[in-house]
């Protein structure tokens, strides 16, 4: 832990790796852990970006920062981010995998085996490596939090195939993390989102295609037409959000959750889309209370 008197918050005192914490829900978990009193290592490819990130986050929230450029699916590099952070603050209590993404991935009949790897190495091994240098780390400080950042597709039959193999895998690293190595004081869990709105997102989201059969779109639609009906609130979560999750799992507040599974996606996973619920059940009705 690092010395930080001044430093207020649940997470006062920590130190927090982030990988991909240099935009979108990365981006959101390192502010907040910051606004929480953390000392926050921000991990990403890129050298300048994750120096900026720090150097922003040192400015405004007054803590101590580090960024620490790293490929998480190289071994080598992983090693290198868990010593610096150990050199720079003595310690590790709080590992967010963050970095993760779709790399040209596609229905099982059409994806290639290098799209396969990409992806399940982006979305599974660099967790598992990240995880087993910082585990170590965490034991001999008597303990730490490793929140594992998943996707809902992961839990239902969703999205493409090696996305959601790797993503599905998460949640069986994460369990067997938080059942073996408990009683040294390490607990596990997964965050699981559901469509978050970050900017790259958006700008996907935004494109106009063909039309696809639907009573509402015909003509042009964007993914946002389609999409937005499938999530109960109406709407698709914030980065903030999620950051909330993961500040929830990574602090004292979840001190007796372990091996669970956090599901943050508005309701997406509850039961059927809104457009059926609408046409079979009238749930597009306001309710009222009943007659007396």
């Amino acid at each position: 832990m690092t010395e930080t008197e001044e430093a207020t918050g649940v997470l006062a005192g920590d130190v927090a790796i982030v990988t991909g914490g240099t935009r979108g829900i990365g981006r959101a978990i390192v502010d907040r852990f910051a606004e929480e009193g953390a000392a926050v290592v921000v991990s990403a490819r890129g050298e300048d970006d994750v120096e900026t990130v720090a150097e922003e986050l040192e400015g405004e929230h007054g803590i101590e920062a580090a960024g620490v450029a790293c490929d998480v699916t190289d071994s080598a590099e992983v090693a290198a981010l868990v010593d610096a952070t150990v050199d720079r603050f003595g310690g590790i209590d709080v590992l967010v995998n963050n970095a993760g993404g779709s790399i040209d991935d596609d229905n099982l009949h059409r994806v290639t085996e290098e799209a396969w790897d990409r992806t399940v190495d982006l979305n599974l091994k660099s967790l598992f490596l990240a995880s087993r240098e910082a585990l170590p780390v965490m034991v001999e400080g008597s303990g730490g939090s490793i929140v594992q950042m998943s996707s809902v597709n992961g839990l239902d039959g969703i999205g493409q195939i090696a996305y959601s193999s790797a993503r599905s895998g998460v949640l069986g690293l994460s369990r067997l993390i938080a059942t073996q190595y408990g009683r040294h004081g390490v607990r596990s869990n997964v965050v699981c989102p559901g469509t978050i709105e970050t900017d790259r997102r958006s700008e996907n989201m935004d494109r106009v295609g063909e039309s696809r059969a639907s009573a509402e779109h015909d003509g042009e639609w964007t993914q946002r037409d389609q999409w937005v009906d499938q999530y109960p609130q109406g709407r698709f979560g914030r980065p903030e959000e999620v950051a909330e999750a993961a500040l929830f799992l990574a602090s004292p507040m979840s001190s007796f959750v372990n091996g669970t599974d956090l599901v943050v996606d508005g309701g997406l996973t509850a039961g059927l889309d809104w457009s059926f619920q609408r046409q079979i059940f009238d749930s597009g009705e306001t309710p009222t209370r009943p007659e007396r």
